[in-house]
């Protein structure tokens, strides 16, 4: 996704940027506020509250900034504000609130979360199907091979390659590149 022609498309406040916008980040924000509030139904309507509070401040976005970080910061604000009048409520109780306090996601470990969907979305369709099997939903590559009708082999060699490119792909996520010195190296043991 080219993010500059996004951020410009939805200054110019039209319904068609509004509608590429929420099209790009429904997935990641809706996937934020789960982690965030635990809870589907309130990931929803935080994602709802979200997606109003960025068509009402449309006028606001400054095109020059980058989109990501601006959605990602209105969305935690609505996913916050839901945790905090649920938290209030009296219809939860306490071991249904998240573990996790909220102010615990930074806008760092979003924004990092957003490149690796980013750079998912990006692989060839079937490398990306296995990496989302394996990784979203927790399946291991034999239960991979019979959902999707391939041979174990297959869905390894797909994984090797899908892994490959987003090691490529993500390796400025990391603090330091790595040196030769610093990766271990394989034995045989």
């Amino acid at each position: 996704m080219d993010d500059t022609g996004l951020a410009g498309h939805f200054a110019t406040g039209g319904e068609d940027g509004f509608a590429a916008v929420y099209s790009a980040f429904r997935g990641p924000v809706f996937g934020m506020a789960v982690t965030m509030l635990a809870d589907r139904g309130l990931a929803e309507e935080a994602m709802q509250q979200a997606f109003i509070a960025l068509w009402r401040g449309r006028q606001r976005y400054d095109p020059g900034r980058e989109l990501a970080p601006w959605v990602f910061g209105i969305a935690r604000k609505a996913a916050i504000d839901v945790y905090r009048r649920e938290r209030r409520g009296p219809q939860i109780s306490g071991s249904e609130l998240p573990e996790v306090p909220v102010e615990a996601v930074s806008s760092e470990r979003l924004w990092e979360a957003w490149q690796v969907r980013r750079a998912v979305d990006a692989l060839p369709a079937d490398e990306a199907e296995i990496v989302r099997l394996a990784h979203f939903y927790q399946l291991t590559q034999s239960e991979i091979a019979a959902r999707l009708g391939l041979p174990i082999g297959t869905v390894k060699s797909r994984s090797h390659r899908a892994h490959k490119r987003l090691a490529g792909a993500l390796g400025f996520l990391l603090d330091e590149p790595a040196s030769a010195s610093s990766v271990p190296e394989a034995h045989d043991d």
